[in-house]
C-alpha cells in the first residue's frame, strides 16, 4: 500500500485488501522492529521445519534441526514461538495389532491347567500362542505349540497373512500331531481367542485324546509359558526351546 499510494488512493487500497484505514495509518508510525522481524523469520523457518516433519516434530526436534541448519534458536524459544502461534505436534499413536479376540459367541473351556505346568512325558501338555511379526510388505501371524516343560520344542508351528483359524490354530495344530503323534492323554492350553475357541479348531480336537483348557479372562499369567516364548524369556534353566524336526510349514513358507 505505501509502494502505491501515489498511484491509488489509502481508502481504496484498505477497501479492496479489506484492511482498515487506521490499521495501516498506525502501522506508517509504528515500523516494524529488528526483533519483530527476527522472529517473522524464525516463525516461517520454525513453519518449514515442521511440515517437512509432517508434523510431528516438537520444539526439542525443531531446535534441533534449526542448529543443524545454522540457526541460532534455543528450544524454550521455539518452544514460544510455537505455543504462540499454536504450531503444536501431532502425536500418533503406535499402531497395535491384536492377536486376541475373546469377544465372540463360542464356548469357552475351563483353566485346567491351572498353571501346573509340570509335565513327565512328551504330548502330555501343550501350550499356544499367537503372535505378529512386522515386515516391509506387511503384518505375518506366527502360531506356535510348544509342548510345555516336557522338553519344551516347538512341535507345531505356522505363519500366515490372516488371522483365521485354518491359516493359525488349525494349521499349527496339525504340525504337532504330525511331529508327535498323541498315544495317552493331551491337555492343550491356550488363551481365549476366537481362533482357539471356532467350530474349525475345535473338530481338529474331535476323535483324540485331548482335553482343552483355556486361560481367565484377562489373566495372561495362566498362559505365561507361551507368552514368555514370543519375548524372548522361555528358557528353562539357561537353555533355550528347540523345534521339533518337520520338512516345511503348514502354509508352504520356511
Amino acid at each position: 500500500m505505501k509502494e502505491h499510494r501515489n498511484q491509488f488512493s489509502v481508502e481504496k487500497m484498505c477497501q479492496v485488501l479489506q484492511v482498515s484505514a487506521s490499521s495501516y495509518y498506525y502501522w506508517l508510525q509504528h515500523p516494524v522492529s529488528l526483533r519483530e522481524k527476527k522472529e517473522q523469520e524464525l516463525v516461517a523457518q520454525i513453519k518449514e521445519v515442521y511440515q517437512q516433519s509432517k508434523c510431528r516434530y516438537g520444539s526439542p526436534r525443531i531446535a534441533v534441526e534449526l542448529r543443524e541448519q545454522g540457526i541460532r534458536a534455543s528450544r524454550p524459544r521455539v518452544a514460544r514461538i510455537m505455543q504462540k502461534h499454536r504450531i503444536q505436534s501431532i502425536v500418533r499413536k503406535k499402531y497395535r495389532v491384536q492377536t486376541t479376540d475373546s469377544s465372540h459367541a463360542y464356548t469357552v473351556a475351563e483353566n485346567h491347567l491351572s498353571r501346573d505346568v509340570q509335565a513327565v512325558r512328551p504330548a502330555e501338555k501343550w501350550v499356544s500362542d499367537l503372535t505378529y511379526i512386522r515386515t516391509k510388505e506387511g503384518w505375518l501371524y506366527l502360531t506356535v505349540v510348544v509342548l510345555d516343560l516336557a522338553d519344551r520344542k516347538v512341535v507345531g508351528w505356522a505363519l500366515s497373512e490372516t488371522m483365521e483359524a485354518e491359516t493359525t490354530t488349525v494349521a499349527a495344530f496339525r504340525m504337532a500331531v504330525r511331529n508327535r503323534p498323541l498315544f495317552h492323554s493331551l491337555l492343550f492350553h491356550s488363551d481365549r481367542g476366537v481362533q482357539y475357541a471356532c467350530s474349525a479348531f475345535r473338530e481338529q480336537l474331535e476323535g483324540k485324546p485331548v482335553l482343552q483348557s483355556m486361560s481367565r479372562k484377562g489373566n495372561c499369567w495362566d498362559n505365561a509359558v507361551a507368552e514368555s516364548f514370543f519375548s524372548g524369556d522361555e528358557s528353562r534353566n539357561g537353555v533355550p526351546p528347540s523345534i521339533c524336526h518337520q520338512t516345511a510349514s503348514p502354509a508352504g513358507r520356511v
